[in-house]
């Protein structure tokens, strides 16, 4: 189901700009600033070479991004890393294939086990066969350009940088990532909330919610109180992570608390208004972002079984339009909790969660 090719055209990075543009303007040595402002350029080329892709005639860009299901066992991932080799390049020869054992190349095998994990995540908890759910092959491509201090989803692939070794480490150190960017796939397809303002927020917070329910998932199904609800832990190299007092991009649990400066929100009395970060996209999700903790710790258990459906039906409700706000949003929450758990404290959770963070439904 696809609304409009106009409202996919953003590439969605894991990295936010208002950390790249702090490494650029505080950082003393002429080449670590190169690399903050190459990333920032380099993620608006990206985005720019998006949308001419999906500006393309629909059949065109089907044939490009979703497998003939006919090809592809029902439940069976396609999973194929291949090395850039610090190049913007695509290369046709995988160095590691589905099934294939660990390479002992770092970077090949932390992006195999992620987008594995994250595969097995959405079809053994979510009955989803890949991104599109008619089996999509995951492809990433690892060590993609020089200097590059981001991860991406791209419409088509996984890109991972390797950081400018200063601040920012590789980008596959962390699994939540590649559970991260693959959801965007998952909203694209599903929802495609426009990525502006509250919707985009949302967009940005649903893929924070599964990334850290396939690191959850990961850790043995690990219950809502165990996780560390971080997203983007070991991103920050030993160094930087101590300058800065921080230890993750973003914390689900305390959003505002992640890093020294941390500009996220936990409550709707703080929300940022600005044009900058498309409406400051990745700072606001801070808030959808906490309730989705609270309902988590309030059901109790794995957060996959329980608060995660509540999220993905949501995600699939016809109800939930391109533009959603927070409040609409929150408002088909409860409506599905109550679908799906009927009869219990399901929906009464929800409904306080939210507001906790300032929306009333």
């Amino acid at each position: 189901m696809y609304r409009q090719p106009g409202h996919r055209h953003s590439i969605f990075c894991v990295m936010p700009p208002y950390l790249l543009e702090r490494i650029a303007r505080t950082h003393a040595d002429e080449e670590v600033r190169g690399a903050a402002l190459d990333t920032l350029a380099r993620d608006a080329t990206l985005r720019t070479l998006r949308a001419i892709r999906l500006s393309a005639p629909t059949d065109t860009a089907a044939t490009a991004t979703v497998s003939i299901p006919s090809l592809a066992a029902l439940g069976q991932k396609q999973v194929t890393i291949y090395d850039s080799n610090h190049t913007e390049q695509f290369p046709s020869t995988p160095a590691r294939s589905e099934g294939a054992s660990a390479t002992g190349e770092q970077a090949v095998d932390e992006a195999y086990d992620g987008l594995s994990a994250t595969y097995d995540f959405y079809w053994t908890t979510l009955q989803r066969d890949s991104i599109d759910d008619k089996g999509m092959p995951l492809n990433g491509y690892v060590h993609f350009s020089r200097n590059w201090e981001n991860a991406a989803w791209d419409g088509q692939e996984m890109l991972f940088g390797d950081g400018d070794g200063v601040h920012t480490n590789g980008f596959t150190v962390s699994i939540d990532i590649m559970g991260h960017e693959l959801t965007h796939g998952v909203t694209e397809r599903d929802a495609q909330l426009i990525y502006n303002g509250q919707s985009g927020a949302l967009n940005e917070s649903v893929s924070d919610v599964f990334g850290s329910l396939v690191k959850q998932y990961k850790n043995g199904k690990e219950s809502a109180e165990e996780a560390d609800w971080l997203i983007g832990e070991g991103i920050f190299t030993e160094q930087f992570a101590q300058q800065i007092h921080g230890n993750a991009l973003r914390s689900m649990k305390e959003p505002g608390h992640a890093f020294d400066g941390d500009p996220q929100p936990a409550h709707m009395r703080d929300y940022v208004r600005m044009l900058r970060d498309h409406g400051g996209v990745h700072s606001n999700s801070g808030i959808p972002n906490k309730a989705f903790y609270l309902v988590a710790t309030g059901l109790g258990g794995y957060a996959g079984e329980k608060a995660g459906p509540i999220w993905y039906a949501t995600l699939r409700d016809t109800r939930l339009t391109a533009m959603a706000t927070f409040k609409q949003f929150a408002q088909l929450t409860a409506v599905n909790a109550e679908n799906l758990f009927p009869g219990g404290d399901a929906q009464r959770i929800v409904r306080e969660a939210w507001e906790q963070v300032g929306i009333s439904i």
